[in-house]
């Protein structure tokens, strides 16, 4: 390009430039969507009903790393899905769910493994259990809608990354929610049914991010 034609460029983008509106910081942001989907989650939740033997599964140091590296997850991956819509931010933060994500994983792998090695696993079949899978999708529903809504105010850097964490922050909170009404604690069931749904979902939200996040392109006559 030119000078003249990057003078021509630059005299047009500021002709037509409006005033734009900060947008809260990254922190801010998660926070409030996370106020607004876990309340959609609790109310499903008790729409349903609580599990009888809640008080008792609290009272399980497994459970309770295992939902709390899940809500956790949720958290920095929210986070994280609002900081890849700023221009300038390290990259780093978009592995800030990472960590909590492998606890997760862990929690139900040793979950697993107690499970297999123990005299209960040659009485109980694994089967399919697409219930699990189908509540974690109608869970997710209201806190992607949610989330989506306000990542499209950010600017679509990275718009397949922003989308699977947008993604993984909404499954990720129904796993939690889930886990209070449904019970359901085979871990291997637990692992292939509810995790690999929220990984499934993760995946399909990240390969349409980027029809979701189009960039807007001004027509610049004349240029």
């Amino acid at each position: 390009m030119s000078g003249t034609q990057t003078e021509r460029l630059i005299e047009a983008l500021a002709a037509r430039a409006e005033p734009v509106k900060r947008l809260p910081h990254p922190a801010w942001r998660a926070l409030i969507w996370m106020t607004l989907a876990s309340a959609s989650v609790i109310a499903i939740v008790l729409y349903w009903g609580v599990r009888s033997d809640l008080a008792q599964k609290l009272g399980e140091p497994r459970f309770v790393i295992e939902v709390a590296a899940a809500l956790l997850t949720s958290m920095m991956a929210a986070a994280a899905a609002f900081c890849s819509g700023c221009p300038g931010r390290p990259l780093w933060e978009r592995f800030a769910p990472l960590p909590f994500l492998v606890v997760w994983l862990a929690s139900l792998g040793a979950g697993c493994w107690t499970f297999l090695t123990s005299s209960a696993a040659t009485s109980q079949a694994f089967g399919i259990d697409l219930t699990c899978s189908q509540l974690i999708l109608v869970l997710s529903l209201a806190p992607a809608a949610i989330m989506f809504v306000m990542i499209r105010r950010g600017a679509p850097i990275a718009p397949l990354t922003t989308a699977g964490l947008g993604t993984l922050a909404a499954t990720a909170l129904a796993a939690v929610g889930l886990r209070f009404f449904h019970a359901q604690d085979t871990s291997l069931m637990l692992l292939v049914w509810q995790f690999g749904t929220v990984l499934v979902l993760t995946a399909a939200g990240a390969l349409i991010g980027q029809w979701l996040q189009p960039w807007q392109h001004p027509r610049l006559e004349g240029i």
